[in-house]
């Protein structure tokens, strides 16, 4: 359940920003965890990325060949599909969203362009109303999911002051159960 875990397939790694900025013409404007990408599951899908770079002068070309446009990475043994990726190109002003939502080969670029990308998650492993309480309130804490969303996707009750409700954890997880 790592967020954005090394790839083990070679060409799929990327330098850090501060170097690809150094050693490139390019701005990185984010560069952030593609929020709410991560399946739900007793082991929670990891986040995918999600970026937006400027080409700052020069011309340049673009190629994407990236998985999961229009559904997300399957979640295992009832645990929640993950995200779904997206790309958008913006040239002069004007948004280009791939027709194959995540493939688009040698798209010219010139200065002042930018294209963002939203990457995938991974599907959740297990039911998710199994995730421990305390881990789903630390997700909670680390900003990856709304104390609804922890109610709802989890079944962890959260009180105003952060700290786990037990009583209401119990009624959540025993009603979700239930609806299996």
């Amino acid at each position: 359940m790592s967020n954005n875990g090394c790839s083990t397939i070679g060409i799929s790694k990327s330098a850090p920003v501060e170097i690809t900025e150094q050693v490139f013409p390019v701005l990185f404007r984010k560069y952030a965890l593609h929020e709410g990408s991560g399946g739900a599951g007793r082991q929670r899908g990891g986040f995918g990325l999600s970026y937006e770079v400027e080409l700052l002068r020069g011309d340049a070309r673009a190629s994407f060949a990236m998985d999961h446009g229009r559904f997300g990475p399957q979640g295992a043994l009832g645990g929640s599909d993950g995200g779904t990726g997206s790309i958008e190109v913006i040239r002069d002003g004007v948004v280009h969203r791939p027709e194959h939502i995540t493939k688009e080969q040698d798209l010219p670029l010139k200065a002042g362009n930018r294209v963002r990308v939203d990457t995938p998650g991974g599907g959740g492993y297990g039911p998710a109303f199994e995730r421990d309480p305390q881990a789903v309130r630390k997700d909670v804490l680390l900003g990856y999911f709304t104390c609804e969303q922890a109610a709802r996707l989890f079944g962890v009750a959260l009180r105003e002051d952060m700290s786990l409700d037990e009583a209401g954890t119990q009624r959540l997880r025993s009603r979700m159960m239930h609806a299996v």
